[in-house]
């Protein structure tokens, strides 16, 4: 068939493809009807900038509606919108504004990442547990093309991680580090959000399982540090055989070099000047001087 001459071409829009047509109508939702996203990865503090959103939702409302979708139930879970969710029910609301669309499970979880890791500040812990999430659900669809990127050309050859990396802004490699402190106790976890413990000594901990994890948590809370090397020579006993708390501490010790204080002695030049002759200089006399302390360790010897 010929197409009409003048006829305009209509792209499929992303709002289409996630089934929103045309302008999506905010209602109005019951507060005490919506749920968290399981799982979810980002943290919802009761911190200053709660405190001004609070203030500003008893001022104006909720200006921007939340997202969510239906539960299948008599409930909606949140896609996005868990800190002005939060802010209005302290400010006294019952009720939020909120659009709700019916997404797949991947497609909430994409939705919900996207929404949320372009905030600024983001904790490491929370990049991590959004990355898993996220690439977990691009794998499960496989080489479809993720809905929320908006990207054209994308190669269907490429490694999820590459493709996740490309829409957050991060190489792969930085994506799969970030993953990696997913594998961390909470108690570790949390010292790298606090900036006790650095990011690339957290990921080379990961690797060792959780109940080293424990001890090596009990070291640094005990000392106040852990050092790079410390754990590259714990990880290589591990390939020889098991390590046990003991054997461990052991191991941290043997790699801290304690040095030896410097010990400094300064004899002044009126102290000097009388045991030479006045034309010596400070070369002649320092000759000197090294010599009988030659003789002096020779004798003691």
């Amino acid at each position: 068939m010929k197409s009409r001459s003048g006829e305009t071409i209509k792209l499929t829009s992303i709002d289409e493809l996630l089934g929103v047509v045309n302008e999506e109508s905010a209602m109005e939702i019951e507060i005490n009807r919506i749920h968290a996203f399981k799982n979810h990865p980002f943290k919802v503090l009761d911190d200053e900038k709660m405190a001004d959103l609070i203030e500003s939702v008893k001022s104006n409302g909720v200006l921007t509606p939340v997202l969510l979708r239906s539960d299948g139930e008599d409930g909606y879970e949140m896609i996005s919108g868990h800190r002005r969710m939060h802010a209005a029910a302290i400010a006294g609301l019952e009720t939020i504004p909120a659009i709700v669309r019916e997404l797949s499970d991947d497609d909430a979880v994409i939705a919900m990442v996207d929404a949320n890791i372009q905030r600024e500040e983001l904790l490491p812990s929370e990049k991590g547990f959004a990355y898993k999430m996220k690439l977990d659900a691009i794998k499960r669809q496989g080489k479809r093309v993720d809905l929320t990127c908006g990207h054209n050309g994308h190669k269907l050859g490429k490694k999820s991680r590459e493709e996740l990396g490309e829409q957050v802004g991060e190489s792969a490699r930085n994506v799969q580090r970030y993953i990696r402190l997913t594998e961390l106790i909470p108690e570790l976890l949390d010292m790298v959000d606090a900036k006790k413990l650095n990011f690339t000594i957290a990921v080379d901990i990961s690797y060792i399982d959780k109940e080293m994890q424990k001890w090596i948590y009990e070291y640094i809370r005990d000392t106040g540090f852990i050092k790079p090397k410390q754990i590259t020579a714990l990880r290589k006993q591990l390939e020889e055989g098991p390590v046990n708390q003991g054997f461990m501490i052991s191991i941290f010790n043997s790699c801290i070099v304690v040095k030896a204080p410097e010990r400094k002695v300064v004899l002044s030049g009126k102290k000097l000047t009388k045991y030479f002759p006045e034309d010596y200089s400070e070369t002649d006399m320092e000759k000197v001087i090294e010599a009988l302390l030659e003789q002096w360790k020779r004798e003691r010897k």
